[in-house]
């Protein structure tokens, strides 16, 4: 039995609406707390102020003729050439209105940010993903525990400063019946290469190759 509406065909979807003054009403809403205004891909961003994060939110939630009133999900990013490095992305979206809205705050890693676990419980398990990985703390989140990682790691694996190796490797150790951590050590072994092709600099043949020769 299909269940999409016959209106919408079979490979069509609903676009996202837009409000007939958005930019307008966004920048009346937030106020002071509003940086900036952005529009890409069809989709607005703003950046408010670390201090008004909950307060916009809050706004936004609630204003009568926008109502985002879900949280989709909470991000982060590294920008290491920024005095405030970590951006910090609340994505939201208006079912009422059908509208998609991006929140953005900045901070050096230093400063909290404040955590929007007061508007959105399931807030908390996307700041400590954020945390996790970036190393973003959230002042009032009850649960700042890391969710994706081992318990013994060490760093935020997605910053961009962050080795690919990491910092210490788990093996099963057989002499203490558990896992263990130790420092990272490279094999070198598997790690030397001489870079040449069949093609290039070495006698060796490919199968079916020596028919060339003749």
């Amino acid at each position: 039995m299909s269940i999409i509406a016959p209106e919408l065909g079979r490979h069509s979807w609903p676009v996202m609406g837009r409000h007939p003054d958005l930019h307008g009403r966004l920048a009346a809403l937030l106020g002071d707390a509003l940086i900036t205004i952005d529009d890409h891909v069809g989709e607005t961003s703003v950046t408010v102020a670390r201090a008004a994060l909950v307060e916009s939110v809050a706004a936004l939630r609630d204003a009568p003729d926008l109502r985002f009133n879900q949280l989709i999900d909470i991000c982060g990013a590294d920008f290491p050439d920024r005095a405030e490095r970590f951006e910090v992305v609340v994505h939201l979206l208006s079912m009422a209105q059908n509208l998609r809205l991006r929140v953005k705050t900045s901070t050096d890693g230093a400063a909290p940010v404040p955590s929007l676990t007061g508007l959105f419980p399931n807030a908390g398990w996307y700041e400590r993903e954020t945390w996790d990985c970036y190393g973003v703390m959230f002042a009032g989140n009850p649960d700042m525990r890391r969710i994706l990682t081992d318990y013994g790691f060490e760093g935020h694996p997605f910053r961009k400063d962050f080795p690919l190796t990491g910092h210490v490797e788990l093996r099963w150790s057989e002499e203490h019946k558990r896992v263990v951590y130790e420092p990272v050590r490279l094999a070198q072994d598997f790690r030397s290469f001489d870079f040449l092709s069949p093609w290039e600099g070495t006698d060796y043949v490919l199968p079916g190759d020596e028919k060339a020769a003749k």
